[in-house]
């Protein structure tokens, strides 16, 4: 076993290249809608799994060079709209077939040694995806793969795609679409074809925003720099951070709806949530008097008047919003915290996501990033049962951990949730212990001790 939980170096013995589509696309530019075009989604979503049987790097450059013929702008590339230069630009895709970055590499190391490592996510699995050298976000393509040979014959995918282009769900599809032709490599067709028009997500002219949004925040110059608020973001950001992992088995998810019940129905989702808020919360020991908010995913392709096809593979979600104060949050029950996550979720009706749509027209509006816990569901996404002919991974998860929350999947435990954030080192124990006790009473005293919860200092953020 590896007596360190840094990785070793990448060896790679060619240059990565450039997969093109293999037969001609449309030269045109994809527009994007105001639900892609955020500013808190100016990045990568990026995949590691992990594989027992490699595959034949060729074929999968092969089956790749086929699929972007259906998502060929995952082969073009980020640009301005327009001659504006400043901050506030918004983007669009220019479907130009320069094609995705793909690097290969091996490692000394085998998959059941880096499922040990991969227990907790940390900073050397960045080797794992090749860096662009770019100037900045725009210059990065929208797709880089790593295909990573290991020693014990196994393999590592890592892949980087902007979120600007897709979701979740449309992350999902492609790579399942790329799994298909590579098992099926005599076929041309793919189970979804790719929806790419966003336009049906246009906002109206003029702008009606009907509803209060308390997930945004509008910035004004002046503002940037002010502390009138407390920033709860900024203090988590300039701390050491460490990634707290957590696995929750049926039965645990069990045990915190009983919470819940008979007075309460609630899906998994729903408690996992509102517990992880809360334990979230009592971890970071803020002042009782904060208000704090939670920000959740929620799919809206079911929500619209508008006809959305299946293959929509463009940002089709909007983040709800609970809110609360830090002391209704640890001294209620965890019966509160889940109503106010149902409630978030069903206002997200048609009209309230026109409102969101027509409300980013105005560019100084962002995410309230500032006092919130983010959370995004990977669990129900089918991620964890891509399979490129050798069978499903070992393992399937993000390549690095953020102050962003992930519910993850579990590798063969579809009933399983596996928890994911990162927080200051010196309370991650203390939120694995809330996370774990399920009971709003320590009565363990060792544990008490053991993660310092004696007593709790409060934070000023």
């Amino acid at each position: 076993m590896l007596e360190s939980r840094e990785l070793p170096d990448c060896i790679y013995e060619n240059q990565p290249i450039l997969i093109c589509p293999i037969s001609p696309t449309p030269n045109q530019t994809l527009y994007l809608s105001n639900l892609d075009d955020q500013k808190f989604l100016r990045f990568s979503i990026k995949y590691l799994y992990v594989f027992r049987k490699s595959l034949s790097k060729q074929a999968l450059k092969d089956s790749l060079s086929r699929v972007l013929v259906h998502y060929y702008p995952l082969a073009g590339r980020l640009r301005r709209c327009g001659i504006e230069n400043d901050d506030d630009h918004k983007l669009e895709v220019d479907c130009n077939g320069e094609g995705a970055v793909f690097a290969e590499a091996k490692m000394d190391i085998s998959a059941d040694e880096l499922l040990e490592v991969a227990r907790k996510p940390n900073r050397s699995f960045r080797k794992l995806l090749y860096r662009v050298e770019a100037p900045g976000f725009l210059d990065i393509p929208p797709l880089v793969i790593q295909v990573t040979n290991l020693r014990c014959g196994g393999m590592i995918l890592c892949t980087a795609i902007n979120h600007c282009l897709c979701d979740g769900i449309g992350t999902s599809q492609f790579l399942h679409a790329w799994a298909h032709m590579t098992t099926q490599s005599d076929t041309v067709d793919i189970p979804i074809s790719p929806f790419h028009s966003r336009h049906m997500l246009k906002p109206r002219s003029p702008p009606q925003i009907t509803f209060s949004h308390p997930g945004f925040t509008k910035i004004a110059p002046s503002e940037l720099n002010s502390q009138t608020a407390p920033n709860i973001n900024k203090y988590l950001q300039s701390q050491p951070l460490a990634p707290a992992s957590i696995t929750f088995s049926p039965s645990q998810i069990l045990h915190l709806k009983r919470q819940c019940v008979p007075s309460l129905k609630c899906t998994t989702f729903e408690v996992l949530a509102s517990h992880t808020w809360r334990c979230w919360v009592k971890a970071l020991g803020l002042t009782h008097s904060i208000p704090v908010k939670l920000l959740f995913s929620v799919n809206i392709r079911n929500k619209l008047s508008v006809d959305i096809p299946q293959g929509y593979y463009g940002n089709g979600f909007m983040l709800a919003c609970a809110e609360a104060k830090v002391k209704e949050l640890v001294s209620h029950n965890l019966h509160d915290g889940v109503k106010s996550v149902q409630h978030a979720k069903s206002a997200i009706s048609d009209d309230y996501v026109k409102s969101v749509i027509d409300l980013l027209e105005d560019k100084t509006v962002r995410t309230d990033l500032s006092a919130s816990l983010v959370i995004s569901q990977w669990s129900k996404l089918g991620l964890e049962e891509l399979d490129f002919g050798e069978g499903k991974p070992l393992h399937m998860g993000p390549l690095t951990s953020d102050i962003y929350c992930l519910f993850l999947p579990v590798a063969e435990n579809f009933d399983a949730t596996r928890v994911l954030v990162s927080m200051p080192e010196s309370m991650v124990n203390k939120f694995v212990f809330y996370m774990t006790e399920f009971s709003d009473i320590v009565e363990n005293e060792d544990a008490k001790n053991h993660y310092g919860l004696d007593n709790p200092k409060m934070v000023s953020v």
